[in-house]
């Protein structure tokens, strides 16, 4: 198991205390009453973004998933053809340089489109002021991925006018976060810690099984082990593996499957849950189950990933690895 000493000698920059802080970040963040825009007739948000950036957007099309407005993920160089003047493109880039998110970002403005930039400084800042874009400059606390709850909660305010969330339903999420925070936390490395559980089974390769409303979870998850823990993952939807990727469990593998489940899935994806779980039981695969709480779709993806990064930081403790450092990222960066 992993104690505060091994803890703070393999996560030498810690990483760790920037999650013991979620929740307050959170708190600090949403009570620091940030400018939010009145947009007015979006039909279409496009959110352009990469790594730990990209997740925010995974999120926001999840929420908004529940309102009639289209959403369009980019994570990459070029924007859908379906923008219009009614059409809002959120650029978030927690550094503010990265390449890809630029580069669209730069081409959206040709479109006539309402337009945002989000990030710590660097061009993306640089080029908002320039041309005279609504932008909102965000401290980065340790890393991207480490400064996703904070980017959140500063989004939540500036596209309040279009986000289907009530007051309280944010309110909720940050009292939730606080709540499980108690339990996962690295002031509790006891054995009743779930997201040190959890860290502690994964000993090959983990297949993350989720249902349509928690994929931006599942992605989260898998780039946080990915990240962290320097390993390989698999995501797939529940319903479509069982058309083709639960063929793949008719023979013997080093893959683990973890079950990602809501607590008010549709009535057929839990049917679906059930017989996949008949299926591991009675072919001895060793699986693991993670729920999500009750409440608003924010609360339940929030806390989520709140688990699940620990889990991921955990997990490289374990295996002692510096969760922090990226250098295979860091090499791509610089050759490009």
């Amino acid at each position: 198991m992993i104690n505060k000493e091994n803890l703070e000698q393999i996560d030498i920059s810690g990483m760790h205390k920037v999650y013991n802080d979620w929740p307050k970040i959170a708190r600090d963040t949403y009570e620091s009453k940030i400018q939010s825009i009145d947009f007015r007739d979006i039909d279409h948000v496009v959110f352009i973004g990469m790594g730990g950036s990209g997740a925010i957007g995974d999120m926001f099309s999840t929420i908004l998933s529940k309102n009639n407005i289209h959403i369009s993920l980019v994570k990459g160089y070029l924007l859908p053809k379906t923008i219009t003047k009614n059409t809002l493109v959120v650029a978030t880039s927690v550094s503010g340089n990265t390449v890809e998110t630029l580069t669209a970002f730069k081409s959206a403005k040709n479109f006539g489109c309402k337009l945002i930039g989000i990030s710590s400084g660097g061009f993306i800042e640089k080029y908002c002021n320039e041309n005279r874009i609504f932008y909102k400059k965000i401290e980065m606390i340790h890393s991207p991925r480490a400064s996703f709850i904070k980017f959140i909660y500063s989004l939540l305010a500036v596209l309040s006018s279009i986000l289907p969330i009530h007051q309280n339903d944010i309110v909720d999420s940050i009292n939730n976060l606080e709540s499980i925070q108690k339990e996962i936390s690295s002031e509790n490395l006891s054995k009743s810690n779930p997201s040190l559980q959890l860290a502690s089974w994964i000993t090959g390769i983990p297949l993350i099984y989720y249902p349509y409303g928690l994929q931006s979870a599942a992605i989260r998850f898998k780039s946080s082990l990915q990240e962290n823990s320097k390993i390989h993952v698999i995501t797939e939807d529940i319903i479509e593996a069982c058309h083709n990727g639960i063929v793949a469990w008719e023979k013997p593998s080093q893959v683990q499957p973890i079950l990602i489940q809501g607590k008010d899935d549709y009535v057929k994806t839990k049917e679906r849950w059930n017989i996949i779980k008949e299926y591991f039981s009675k072919n001895s695969i060793d699986f693991k189950e993670v729920h999500s709480i009750n409440g608003h779709i924010l609360s339940k993806i929030l806390v989520l990933s709140y688990i699940l990064d620990y889990t991921s930081i955990y997990h490289a403790i374990l295996n002692k690895t510096d969760p922090s450092p990226t250098k295979s990222i860091d090499f791509i960066k610089e050759r490009l």
